[in-house]
């Protein structure tokens, strides 16, 4: 481990292609020590069982973490028909066994559009949802099984790419907070045969697509370069909210709301989160419009 003078104030948005077997945290610290970097944080967690898109953000870009917590996702998942597991995915053990050779395509085909839009899911044992302070992975860890609340969550598109025996490959494109294990576990059981998560990839987190991600053996080769190397695979915060709108504000407007004040901007939108920028296109942060069509500031970044 660097000595805490040796770390470095690095800023960006790293999309890394998670591998198998390890946790988001511990991708996160592995890269994080690549970087040498001070401050970092990653969104939306990975099982170990999982892979594909982990956004990491380091320095300033921690800023907008949360809202790529809040994104929608999308995923390539293998579900095993005909087995029922501890934990919803290959991890666990098999607590129940079906004979899944009867189940049709077209049964397949006809149960998907239940799980399609708005649906209610019961949150997993094996989640980090809080209950009385402990996360639940905890107490399913210790044998103990609590009462969930069902969630609301929007399933967009649930598309079957292939079947091989009682090997699902489905493409899920969801809004936060889906268990995909769930999603599994439901479908299974609208089937009559039990089902698990056999493989997880995530393929898109917001506006960040697959084809973004860079893998931890690119990283270090870069990383072996030199820090100018890994500094050039680092991508703008801003990046991370691409689909909103900009607002551009003058001298005088930015410096108002670096005091923290509303301010109204001609021609700006009506309502929601926009992106904040100087009259040269700098980015300042992030800013929601009132009801009143003032601009206010939520979360401006350092040093501007």
């Amino acid at each position: 481990m660097n000595r805490r003078g040796k770390l470095r104030d690095v800023n960006g948005i790293i999309l890394l292609d998670k591998p198998i077997g390890i946790t988001s945290n511990g991708a996160l610290q592995q890269v994080k020590r690549l970087f040498q970097a001070r401050k970092a944080g990653h969104t939306g967690s990975l099982d170990p069982l999982a892979t594909g898109l982990l956004p990491l953000c380091f320095g300033s870009s921690t800023k907008v973490s949360a809202f790529l917590l809040e994104s929608d996702k999308e995923y390539r998942v293998t579900v095993k028909l005909g087995e029922k597991t501890t934990t919803g995915d290959a991890e666990g053990e098999v607590i129940a066994s079906r004979d899944a050779r009867d189940v049709t395509d077209a049964a397949i085909m006809d149960i998907l559009p239940r799980f399609t839009g708005t649906i209610q899911q019961v949150p997993p044992m094996h989640s980090a949802i809080k209950h009385q302070g402990q996360p639940l992975y905890k107490l399913a860890h210790q044998g103990i099984e609590v009462e969930r609340q069902p969630r609301e969550v929007t399933v967009y598109a649930l598309r079957l790419l292939g079947r091989e025996g009682d090997l699902l490959d489905l493409y899920v494109s969801c809004s936060k907070g889906t268990y995909v294990r769930t999603l599994a576990e439901d479908i299974g059981e609208a089937l009559g045969v039990g089902a698990h998560v056999a493989a997880l990839r995530r393929t898109a987190a917001g506006p960040f697509k697959a084809e973004q991600m860079l893998s931890v053996e690119t990283l270090q080769a870069a990383a072996e370069q030199g820090f100018a190397a890994l500094d050039a695979l680092l991508l703008p915060m801003d990046t991370a909210l691409e689909s909103w709108p900009d607002v551009c504000l003058s001298e005088d407007m930015a410096y108002f709301l670096r005091q923290g004040q509303p301010v109204f901007v001609p021609r700006a939108p009506t309502s929601g989160w926009v992106k904040l920028r100087t009259a040269d296109r700098r980015f300042l942060g992030v800013g929601r419009v009132l009801e009143d069509g003032r601009v206010a500031p939520k979360r401006l970044v350092g040093g501007v």
